[in-house]
């Protein structure tokens, strides 16, 4: 069973949405993927490679920081750390001037006294532990800074679908389809997590982080006093990894869109919180007699209600609809 950590976002009309193309959070998953029995979909070849092109020690040296019992990555070590325009090659090599001091301390202030095994080895000898987590990072790098640059021309075109959702005032358009593993309900969104949390916006920022990894990427940061982020996955990702530049979002990875198709997929999830058809048509990019063909239909099947409210027409998900994207997303 899918547990699942929750945001409360607040007013809608408060939101400050960011969309944040930094390439530490793909980084954090491809490594979590490979080496942490994450499951992030990362392709095959893709992860082959990161097996391939980093040390024989990798395994050993990472599994403190994805041990399932007690995961956290202290803030000296996480690519994240900042969502700084530096990016992870520069965290990379700050990674050399990472003290033991500094490494001690942190996990003094995630642990306590109260250290779990995993990292007890790494407290014994801290140096040298950095040193050989460093030399994997790097390596791991290696493999995903191509695909990275690759994927400039889609992270300038995710910028653009999630600013016209907030150009139409309408961001629950934007955060209802990051990815099939996301849940929009109302004002809350919810991220799935072996170790559930509550957590509230309150007046920070919101960054949404695109990941140049797998298909099913979730990873996130609640705990910063001016912002939170959400990463999730990169449209088109097969064929960034196969060496192709995609010219459409690929939709083999989301059963919704296998069986509803593209349109009717897109226009369940963009529904969770009641929207007017104009603001659908634009965030969505259909036009206005191709959404309500397939809103028509969507209707006919008990998967949205349509009412009129002035001059709008607004439109919203049923339980029905709700409960079908849940048997499709899990």
């Amino acid at each position: 069973m899918t547990t699942y950590s929750k945001l409360q976002l607040g007013n809608p009309s408060d939101l400050r949405v960011q969309v944040v193309p930094h390439p530490g959070a793909s980084l954090l998953s491809l490594v979590a993927d490979a080496f942490g029995r994450r499951r992030h979909a990362v392709p095959h070849s893709a992860r082959r490679a990161v097996l391939a092109d980093t040390p024989a020690h990798a395994h050993a040296t990472l599994r403190p920081l994805f041990a399932p019992e007690h995961p956290a990555i202290p803030d000296c070590l996480t690519p994240t750390g900042t969502m700084s325009h530096e990016g992870a090659a520069r965290h990379l090599e700050q990674l050399h001037d990472v003290s033991s001091d500094m490494l001690l301390a942190d996990l003094e202030a995630d642990f306590g006294g109260d250290v779990p095994p995993q990292w007890r080895h790494v407290i014994e000898r801290p140096k040298r532990w950095l040193d050989a987590y460093a030399q994997v990072m790097r390596c791991a790098w290696k493999t995903v800074r191509p695909v990275w640059t690759a994927a400039g021309r889609t992270l300038d075109r995710e910028a653009e679908r999630v600013g016209g959702s907030l150009v139409c005032g309408r961001p629950e358009l934007a955060l209802s389809s990051l990815s099939p593993r996301y849940r929009l309900d109302g004002t809350v969104l919810r991220l799935p997590d072996e170790h559930p949390e509550d957590f509230d916006l309150v007046g920070r920022r919101l960054l949404l982080v695109p990941v140049a990894s797998g298909s099913d990427a979730s990873l996130f940061a609640f705990d910063r006093p001016d912002s939170v982020w959400v990463g999730y996955p990169l449209p088109g990702l097969d064929a960034l990894w196969a060496g192709r530049r995609p010219e459409h979002r690929t939709s083999r990875q989301d059963p919704a869109q296998l069986v509803l198709g593209d349109a009717r997929a897109a226009i369940l999830r963009a529904t969770g919180a009641s929207t007017h058809m104009g603001s659908l048509s634009s965030a969505l990019g259909y036009a206005p007699a191709t959404l309500s063909h397939h809103c028509s239909r969507l209707e006919d099947a008990g998967l949205i209600h349509r009412r009129r409210q002035g001059q709008h027409v607004m439109v919203r998900r049923t339980q029905r609809g709700s409960d079908l994207l849940d048997v499709l997303t899990h």
